[in-house]
This record gives structure tokens, C-alpha cells and sequence, in this order.
């Protein structure tokens, strides 16, 4: 796990890449697995569910299945987030009924557990590596002091970095050639597989060879990007018979993501998938293209790895990426605490992924 000002990220590495990823802002907590105590607003019969008042003014939805059914507006009710907000629309809820009736106002009673807590005990064996000391204390009192260890250094190395960053663009190179394209819309995510220089060749097994190690590759990047809802992927230069005889590789590279499903081929050839919502997907944590608090942060992570004692400090970046580092909250603070006040220098001029911090 590697903390830096206004964010944390979290990496599960395993047989030499990332196996998972996970990026969470602690001034816009993702707010799974959080109990509330909330006030049902209105019943919403067209949707098998309710609309659930919850503190700060936000609104989650209680399917009937999970604990609307028979409730009545205005009653006060303890329930757990189960689906992230995203897309848009508000946290999907569960009903938690407390021993005793709870009333208001709305409140939040306790956090759900962060995504090094989450891997920690999905993967009871794995040894933990944190740059944060808050975070060591904090995972050695969770699962032992023997298996987190506190490195002085970035948790992340270069190729954890590199995997990091190829997962914020909407491009991913394959192996021997080609590459994916993924485009999250607001209806469904599409994925294109490029043969790159093998397009419009007669080596028909390599051609094949590349669509098959596209689709693992889509399934691993359908999972670390937190992928969801409606999936087409359209393979590279393939005849609709020859596509069909690709859908055992997809079933099979999906096998390793049971929130992944394979429902077969459209009219057009493509694989049509479905992932169930769960966690909000990369692109809207990080923007894409990449948001100017994205940017920001990104700048103040890297100005930290190049910070001298007593060194006076200045970002330079547009006034957008400005604005956005002074509305995040404790991020500035977290920079100035680690290695002193920082300038911001709003620059008109400066493009994005150009925002650096320097000595003033």
C-alpha cells in the first residue's frame, strides 16, 4: 500500500504483475460497507424498492428484496451500503435491523473496511508492505505485527508504477503486438481488440493466438479497472464463425472473476458481457481523461519523492488543478506535514500531465 496527500493505493502483486488495484481518496470515501442510520423518503413501487435519506444530504436505494418491503416513509431504519455510488446514482443498500428501533437524525455509525484491510484478509498468507506508518499501525493491530511490514522507501517500484498508470489511459499493449482500447460510456463499456501489425496478414494462427491472449487480457483489465454493467468486445478482423470458436477462451478467462459473466455473441460478432456493480470503476475515481485533481495529486506524489529538507516549494499547474488541490480536503496539509508549506503557482499556460513541483 503506498499513501501519498489526499490518496492511498493499494496493490495486490502476485506471479510478477498486478492482480489487483485499488485507488481510494480519503476526502471522498467509496463508502462500501458503511452502516448508517437513514430515513426512508419515499417509496419507489416501479423499482421493487425505497429511497433512503442518509447523512450529508446523499440518497441510497433499498431494493424490497433487501429490506424495504413492508417499511413505511419516514421510518428510521440501520442499513449497510452493499454497491458503491456510481454512474451517477446513489449507494445500494441493505437492511441491518439493530436490537433495539434506532431513530435520528441520520448518522454514519462505522466505516466499512479499506481495501488493504479487504486484501489482508482475502489473502491470509500474503505479507503486507506499507510506505505509511499510520497504516502499519493500524494493519498490525488488524492482523498481526509479523505480517506488515513499514518500508522507508515508496511501497511502489517502478513496474507497480508503470501497471498503475497503464490502468488511468484507455490503452493496454499485448504481448507479441496489439493492443486493447477500453471506452467506458455512460450505457455499457466497449472494448477493442488491434492486431496492430498483424492486421491484414494470412498467418491465421497468430491471428487467432492474439484474440485469444486479448480476451485474458480483457477479462484481467475488466477486473483491475473495476469494470460493470453492460460489456461488448469486438475481436480483431475475425469472421463471425471464427469468433465463436473464441468463446470457450473468453468463458474461461472470465472463470477467474465470478462477478464476471459471458452471455454469448451478438448479431455483430461481438462478446456480450455483464459484470455486476459493485465497486466504482477506476475512470470515475480518476477521471478519463485523467481530472484535475487527479493530476494534482499525481504532481504532489511525485514532488514528495524529490523533496529536500528545508527546501521552499512550489507547484506550478492550471488553475483548475489549483482549484481542485485547495477543495480536497487534508491533501495540502498531508504535503506541507511530510516536507513543508507548499506555493501553488496557477499557470494558464501549463497542459495537462505537465504539473510539477519545484523549488521556488
Amino acid at each position: 500500500m503506498s499513501a501519498s496527500p489526499g490518496e492511498q493505493r493499494t496493490a495486490l502483486w502476485r506471479d510478477g504483475r498486478l492482480d489487483a488495484a485499488f485507488v481510494e481518496r480519503p476526502s471522498r470515501p467509496e463508502g462500501l460497507g458503511d452502516l448508517h442510520v437513514g430515513r426512508l423518503n419515499a417509496r419507489a413501487p416501479a423499482m421493487a424498492g425505497a429511497f433512503v435519506a442518509l447523512v450529508g444530504d446523499d440518497t441510497g436505494f433499498l431494493p424490497d428484496s433487501e429490506g424495504a418491503k413492508g417499511r413505511t416513509e419516514g421510518e428510521w431504519l440501520r442499513v449497510a451500503v452493499t454497491r458503491a455510488a456510481q454512474g451517477g446514482k446513489g449507494p445500494r443498500l441493505s437492511l441491518r435491523p439493530p436490537p433495539e428501533p434506532v431513530s435520528g437524525p441520520p448518522r454514519l455509525l462505522s466505516r466499512g473496511p479499506d481495501a488493504p484491510l479487504r486484501l489482508a484478509a482475502q489473502h491470509p498468507d500474503a505479507p503486507l508492505l506499507t510506505d505509511s506508518a499510520a497504516t502499519a499501525a493500524r494493519l498490525r493491530a488488524a492482523v498481526g505485527v509479523e505480517r506488515v511490514r513499514l518500508s522507508a522507501a515508496p511501497a511502489f517500484d517502478d513496474a507497480v508504477e508503470a501497471a498503475f498508470e497503464e490502468l488511468s489511459g484507455p490503452e493496454v499493449a499485448l504481448p507479441g503486438g496489439g493492443r486493447l482500447s477500453i471506452h467506458p460510456t455512460p450505457a455499457l463499456v466497449a472494448i477493442d481488440v488491434d492486431a496492430g501489425g498483424l492486421a491484414g496478414g494470412r498467418d491465421a494462427a497468430a491471428h487467432m493466438a492474439l484474440n485469444r491472449a486479448a480476451l485474458f487480457e480483457a477479462a484481467r483489465q475488466i477486473r483491475l479497472r473495476h469494470l460493470a454493467g453492460a460489456i461488448l468486445l469486438d475481436m480483431a478482423g475475425l469472421p463471425v464463425a471464427r469468433r465463436k470458436a473464441l468463446l470457450p477462451a473468453m468463458q474461461e478467462a472470465a472463470a477467474a472473476d465470478p462477478d464476471l459473466r459471458v452471455l454469448g455473441l451478438t448479431g455483430l460478432g461481438l462478446i456480450e458481457m455483464q459484470r455486476r456493480r459493485v465497486r466504482a470503476p477506476l475512470h470515475e475515481v480518476l477521471g478519463q481523461p485523467l481530472s484535475a485533481l487527479s493530476r494534482g495529486l499525481a504532481a504532489l506524489r511525485a514532488g514528495l519523492r524529490q523533496a529536500r529538507p528545508g527546501a521552499r516549494l512550489a507547484l506550478t499547474a492550471s488553475p483548475a488543478v489549483c482549484a481542485a488541490l485547495r477543495g480536497c480536503p487534508g491533501a495540502l496539509d498531508a504535503f506541507a506535514e511530510a516536507a513543508g508549506p507548499l506555493a501553488l503557482r496557477p499557470d494558464p499556460l501549463c497542459p495537462p500531465g505537465q504539473e510539477h513541483v519545484h523549488g521556488d
